[in-house]
């Protein structure tokens, strides 16, 4: 196998020019999450292996020819951009309202630069190259994939990605046995109260009040209910009500994700929210309304995978992070398990332009990365060959 990263790893660095370009092209032009169709078109194009099967209404499994017949490795990489307005500056910067804040370009290139020189050199196992949309909205156009039977009409039983993450070295790859990213129910809350003139507070009930004690009182849940080895995360990301500061509305609503790293934990933390938001509503004379958003489940990484891979990434010269997690969500997670083992890579960028997060408008990864997350793909899919079947 040694022979075959040389060869492959040779393969992708004269592939690395045009995917570099392939990178700035769509960045350039992004799509928001369900409507990548032009960026699945073009990135298909570039892969030089057909038009494969649309998936998700508007992703693309392709199936890479130059191996043999058998069971076939999935390559994953995201198509949609987030809604960000760009502030890198760069002449290949984003011409709309979208932007590629999350390093979904970098993925692409890396898996085109990757299926492009596996059909040269050949490998020994099929590569389904899967081109997914709506990583960054529910609902996830991963569950779509498994749901669709692709995965299972090409007999995958593993599936690989590698993301950019800031927050690791330059150099490192982290790659971590267990779960790895948090699953993620997103909540609305709706407090009923009564509202009326700001000066007689003792003639109101006020669901503002009610709702600022809430989000206190939901910071219980990580900090007294949920063993603090494991974790969790509550957040507050909106709150929306009244419309003038000398009056008391009749409600008001909060907006948040809840996350934890156990799935044990999860049905003990979403009956907590629920006593909490209704304990508070009736300590405060309200009443609330509590709707919950399923998203993603723990983000599993087969043991494996894991162990394989960072064998080859040693073996290429990173430097492997075996401790990294991160209460981030992604929808990669319903790759890992129920018929398939998942495994998700984080290549370190480091401080990137001195912008520490995902996400950002300033968020623009070095074109160096596409090979790094190529390499780490590589290694991925050397460790399917190696690890045992599930």
């Amino acid at each position: 196998m040694s022979d075959l990263w040389t060869r492959w790893t040779q393969a992708i660095a004269e592939e690395l020019p045009a995917a570099v370009e392939l990178r700035h092209a769509v960045h350039a032009d992004p799509r928001g999450s369900g409507e990548e169709e032009d960026t699945a078109r073009l990135v298909a194009g570039a892969l030089g292996a057909g038009d494969g099967t649309r998936v998700a209404k508007t992703g693309r499994a392709i199936l890479l020819p130059g191996a043999p017949d058998g069971p076939a490795v999935a390559l994953r990489a995201e198509l949609d951009a987030l809604p960000v307005l760009e502030g890198t500056g760069v002449p290949w910067a984003s011409g709309n309202d979208l932007m590629h804040a999350c390093g979904h370009d970098v993925h692409l290139a890396a898996l085109v630069a990757v299926g492009r020189a596996a059909q040269r050199v050949g490998v020994p196992r099929p590569i389904l190259a899967l081109l997914q949309p709506r990583e960054e909205t529910s609902p996830p156009g991963a569950l779509d994939v498994v749901e669709s039977g692709v995965l299972a009409e090409h007999g995958v039983d593993t599936v690989i990605g590698a993301h950019v993450q800031p927050r690791i070295a330059h150099g490192v790859v982290s790659a971590v046995p267990g779960p790895v990213n948090a699953s993620t129910d997103e909540f609305e809350v709706t407090m009923h109260g009564q509202g009326g003139h700001a000066g007689y507070p003792q003639l109101l009930r006020d669901p503002i009040l009610a709702l600022s004690q809430l989000v206190v009182s939901l910071q219980q849940i990580a900090s007294r209910r949920i063993d603090p080895v494991f974790g969790a995360v509550c957040s507050i990301g909106r709150i929306q009500g009244g419309a003038a500061a000398n009056v008391v509305p009749n409600s008001a609503s909060a907006f948040g994700s809840l996350r934890l790293m156990r799935t044990k934990d999860r049905e003990r933390a979403l009956e907590t929210l629920a006593d909490i938001v209704h304990g508070t509503a009736r300590a405060h004379g309200c009443t609330a309304e509590l709707e919950i958003s399923p998203c993603e489940p723990v983000l599993d990484n087969d043991p494996a995978l894991a162990a394989g891979a960072q064998q080859w990434l040693r073996h290429a010269g990173f430097v492997v992070d075996e401790q990294f997690r991160s209460f981030g969500a992604d929808d990669f997670a319903h790759y890992c398990g129920g018929g398939t083992r998942g495994l998700m890579l984080f290549v370190g960028l480091g401080d990137t332009a001195g912008v520490p997060s995902l996400h950002d408008e300033r968020f623009l990864p070095r074109d160096q990365a596409v090979t790094q997350v190529a390499h780490a793909l590589v290694a991925g899919y050397l460790a399917a060959l190696d690890a045992p079947a599930p």
